[in-house]
């Protein structure tokens, strides 16, 4: 199975980008952020044409998350985490495929820090650590996927000079995703290259993509069980630099 998570920037205006990926990679799972778009304007029938079923979660010009799977439509078990019955934002969708749960996640940006944006962050991370461990106590193959908006190690930027005031590498940050961790989750990508310098995300300013002056903020969390499963894990780079593309590229894990 290729599980792959995917920030779209904008399903609409990514559109000819996801159909096309799908089309040509044909993943068993996508876990797709930042839709920036209704439930009621999602691009379903689309998707469907493409031979894929879909599960999404919307909100209306920003945030936004859904689970894509082949053949079929994923069985939702959770949207939305615990915690925080104000917050409305669109940001976690959990399903059941094919007896996986799959999580897709778009975890808070945080900037500017310090403020309101980046307390909100560090609070959504506690909430998404608790739901992880539920879902540990569960041992079902568990595979949490989606843009972190976290640069875990020094070695996931090309520049730690250039990253050091962002939210995104925050020790208080770092910290919580560290933790999250330390539940016994295996971050597949680190796994299978481990010695760094994999990006998952160039800026569209000051010709990043260009320069390859990317970091690494979209990751995929395996549970023991999924983890025993684990065969390879990568960056489909090469759509990040396509006509009118997101500023995520997919990145994927491939189970037994």
């Amino acid at each position: 199975m290729k599980l792959v998570t995917y920030n779209v920037n904008g399903i609409k205006a990514r559109l000819p980008r996801l159909i096309e990926y799908l089309t040509e990679q044909q993943p068993d799972v996508v876990c797709l952020q930042e839709l920036k778009t209704t439930d009621d304007t999602f691009p379903i029938a689309d998707i469907e044409a493409a031979g894929y079923g879909a599960v999404w979660h919307g909100q209306k010009g920003f945030n936004g998350v859904a689970v894509l799977a082949k053949g079929q439509t994923p069985i939702e078990t959770q949207r939305g985490l615990e915690g925080e019955p104000e917050d409305e934002h669109s940001r976690y969708l959990e399903c059941a495929v094919d007896g996986l749960i799959v999580a897709s996640i778009y975890l808070p940006n945080g900037n500017p820090q310090p403020g309101p944006k980046f307390d909100y962050k560090l609070r959504w991370m506690e909430r998404l650590a608790s739901r992880a461990r539920a879902l540990l106590e569960a041992e079902v193959p568990t595979v949490l996927m989606g843009d972190y908006n976290v640069i875990p190690n020094d070695d996931d930027t090309f520049s730690v000079r250039a990253m050091a005031n962002d939210a995104l590498m925050q020790p208080e940050s770092r910290a919580a995703y560290r933790r999250l961790l330390a539940q016994g989750w295996t971050d597949a990508l680190r796994t299978r290259q481990p010695k760094g310098g994999v990006w998952t995300f160039w800026d569209y300013q000051a010709g990043a993509w260009q320069r390859d002056a990317g970091f690494r903020i979209d990751h995929l969390l395996l549970s023991p069980q999924a983890a025993d499963r684990l065969q390879d894990a990568g960056v489909d780079k090469d759509y990040r630099g396509r006509e009118k593309a997101s500023d995520h590229a997919p990145t994927w894990v491939r189970l037994s």
